[in-house]
């Protein structure tokens, strides 16, 4: 087998990758993807190519800085994006079973 050390890797992580399973499924779609932070670089990227070209890469910076404020004052950047309340109940219900 050409791939030795990646098998052991996956034989010592199994339970570290597997502990995906144990969310409850409704967190399984946010977990599995990045979309907030995709969201906030795809409002970045056509905000940068609106203004074209920039005179130095601090005025890129700014316009960035500008937009992450926006996003952390408005209804968006308080929104949460995962609720604890679903794994608290699951933690309850295992020691109830247990």
């Amino acid at each position: 087998m050409k791939l030795v050390k990646a098998a052991a890797l996956v034989e010592q992580a199994i339970a570290e990758t597997l502990t995906y399973y144990r969310y409850p499924d409704i967190h399984w779609r946010r977990i599995r993807t990045n979309n907030l932070l995709e969201r906030i670089m795809h409002e970045i990227r056509r905000r940068t190519c609106v203004v074209g070209a920039f005179p130095e890469g601090q005025s890129a910076l700014m316009l960035c800085a500008a937009r992450l404020r926006h996003i952390a004052g408005t209804q968006w950047g308080t929104k949460r994006y995962l609720s604890m309340e679903a794994l608290h109940n699951q933690d309850l219900e295992e020691q109830l079973t247990a």
